[in-house]
């Protein structure tokens, strides 16, 4: 039998052949470190493995940690399974039930026709009004749900600013050998022109250029250099879409997976930090995703054709024209919403309360409403929930007092903003179960003292500056998240991280944070999350364009970040000096203390 044939039989059963073998060769691990450091580290790195390989569903592989830790004797399961529901689990699934009424009442599109219908038409403006429109929605929609919905809208407005793509491709090909063709009116190529039953979006006209079909004059090669410009800028226009969805879904704490994870598991570790709350990271958060926004949007205008000449001044000529078109399309799809109606209106409402009581519940540079309850009672998840439980019993039509007295009038079932099936269709509780997964895996790690084990042999590594250290600890999970999901990233990475931070002496946010943006810095690969799939499943992108756009914008996003993290973040959480609240998870390394250097102890004291 042929090599080819074995190896693509092998590939056909690689993920039976994973579930088989990893197991086995992890085993020297029970044996060779301390027995139960041994056993989390185990199920760790078999989870690591089975995450990173997706050998299993991702929800199951999390789930293993409910069979694994009992019976390895690193945990009793009555301390793993509270883990899969913890009140960080209610905040994020408040988040998703609340998109889900956006999305029921089509909210979200209203949203995003009308900011692109402000911004214009010219392509650096267009991708700009992509850009925010994706990553406003991502803040409280699911990355996934953002880039598909958007989707659609640009190769709309697309189609009506170029034409069909096929044709572009067709015409960027064409040789100056039949240049004498096309003049000649004999064109191989179908060119790009208006219908000849023009709608009446259609007929607008610049300067007095009229909706019927015209005969192209241009050479060969004007034709193949503005079809090369209309793919790059089609290029462009779909790739900023997943990119800015990511970008805005570190905005805030529900907006992806992984910032839930932190929160999560610095409660696990340092039950007394309560310095990250919705309200301080959007403080912290909302400005770093507008200044990588601005300069995401310089670099992909730039790259796909979008800066230039006609950004500052109007030009009527073709392209004028094409720009015409697509904003009547704009402009009649959002007329065709019509007027806001009650539930949309009601869900907007709904909507900004959600943001506004979970901002002010405890922003910590301002007293937040919570103080008119007991200390510690009250947290985002029980806000979360309020607000969204008012969705199942709100009406979504006007409600009228004449219906009572009017027999007339028909009798139709009352109908909430929201119904269960809709949330329950909607919520993907695969997620949910990633969290819990994740969380568990915490909570073995201190338990265990693997936590511990693993900080101590990261000694050497404390001697590097802790400026040098966030941008290599976000550059090497931004790069690991390429080939990973986000979330079995941070899960993996974030304990180790923190214990790094302990032997630091550092204050372990000046090194979760960052690594926590950087799991959602995932650019370069079309693998690397689902927003980036979706865009490269439409077809019109290739590896090499993503790559070539990407690797750019994951050295914006570290520069950002460390950036970010050494101006307000300092400020915000006082970054620099050693909190308390660190001290107790410090007992490992209140040994070592006498090897450290002045400067780290010095820096213990402050």
């Amino acid at each position: 039998m042929k090599l080819s044939v074995v190896s693509k039989k092998l590939w056909c059963i690689h993920k039976q052949l994973i579930l088989l073998l990893v197991p086995l060769l992890l085993l020297p691990l029970l044996f060779t470190l301390p027995e139960k450091e041994g056993k989390c580290l185990y199920v760790v790195m078999l989870m690591a493995m089975f995450w990173c390989t997706e050998a299993l569903p991702l929800a199951v592989t999390a789930m293993l940690p409910v069979c694994l830790f009992p019976t390895l004797g690193i945990l009793p399961s009555k301390r793993v399974c509270p883990q899969y529901f913890l009140e960080t689990n209610f905040l994020f699934l408040s988040g998703l039930v609340m998109a889900s009424s956006i999305e029921e009442c089509g909210l979200h599109r209203r949203i995003a026709l009308k900011v692109l219908s402000i911004v214009g038409v010219k392509p650096a403006w267009l991708i700009l009004g992509m850009m925010l429109t994706s990553s406003f929605l991502s803040m409280w929609l699911s990355n996934t749900a953002t880039t598909a919905m958007m989707l659609p809208i640009a190769n709309a407005i697309l189609e009506s600013l170029f034409g069909d793509l096929e044709t572009l491709k067709e015409n960027s090909k064409i040789t100056a050998g039949i240049e004498g063709d096309i003049i000649n009116g004999h064109s191989p190529v179908k060119l790009h022109s208006l219908p000849s039953v023009p709608s009446e979006k259609q007929l607008l006209s610049i300067d007095g250029a009229d909706g019927t079909e015209q005969s192209d004059t241009r050479t060969a090669e004007e034709i193949r250099t503005e079809s090369k410009y209309q793919l790059k800028v089609w290029k462009g226009f779909l790739i900023c879409i997943p990119y800015a969805a990511s970008i805005g879904g570190t905005a805030t704490l529900t907006g992806t997976a992984p910032n839930l994870i932190l929160i999560g598991q610095l409660k696990n570790y340092f039950p007394d930090c309560d310095l990250i709350n919705f309200g301080s990271w959007f403080a912290f958060a909302f400005p770093l995703m507008v200044m990588f926004l601005f300069f995401g949007w310089i670099w992909i205008a730039f790259l796909h054709g979008g800066l230039n000449s006609r950004l500052c001044f109007t030009k009527y000529d073709r392209r004028a024209q094409a720009e015409a078109r697509a904003q009547a399309l704009i402009q009649e799809d959002y007329r065709k919403l019509g007027p806001i109606n009650f539930a949309e209106g009601a869900i907007s409402f709904f909507f900004v309360l959600f943001a506004v009581l979970l901002f002010t519940r405890d922003p910590k540079f301002f007293p937040g409403w919570s103080v008119f309850f007991i200390k510690g009672y009250v947290s985002d998840a029980v806000t979360g929930v309020i607000i969204v439980s008012m969705l199942f019993f709100f009406p979504s039509q006007k409600p009228s007092l004449s219906w009572w007295f009017d027999p007339q009038a028909s009798n139709t079932p009352y109908v909430p903003l929201l119904s269960w099936k809709k949330a329950q269709d909607s919520v993907p509780w695969n997620i949910i179960l990633l969290l819990g997964g994740g969380f568990a895996m915490a909570k073995a790690c201190e338990e265990s003292g693997l936590a511990t084990w693993i900080g101590a042999h990261l000694q050497p590594l404390a001697e590097v500056p802790p400026a040098a250290a966030v941008m290599l600890i976000t550059a090497f999970l931004a790069c690991f998240t390429e080939f990973a999901s986000n979330t079995a990233t941070i899960i993996i990475f974030l304990p180790v991280i923190a214990e790094l931070a302990i032997h630091s002496l550092v204050n372990p946010l000046y090194f979760m944070i960052p690594a926590t943006i950087g799991c959602s810095y995932a650019f370069m690969l079309p693998v690397s999350t689902p927003p980036n799939s979706i865009a490269f499943a439409s077809g019109h992108l290739m590896v090499k364009d993503m790559v070539k756009t990407g690797i750019v914008m994951n050295i914006l996003g570290i520069l950002c970040v460390t950036l970010a993290m050494n101006t307000w973040g300092v400020a915000m959480f006082d970054l620099h000096s050693y909190p308390e609240w660190a001290h107790p998870m410090n007992k490992s390394a209140a040994v070592t203390d006498m090897h450290l250097s002045p400067v780290q102890s010095l820096n213990a004291t402050l």
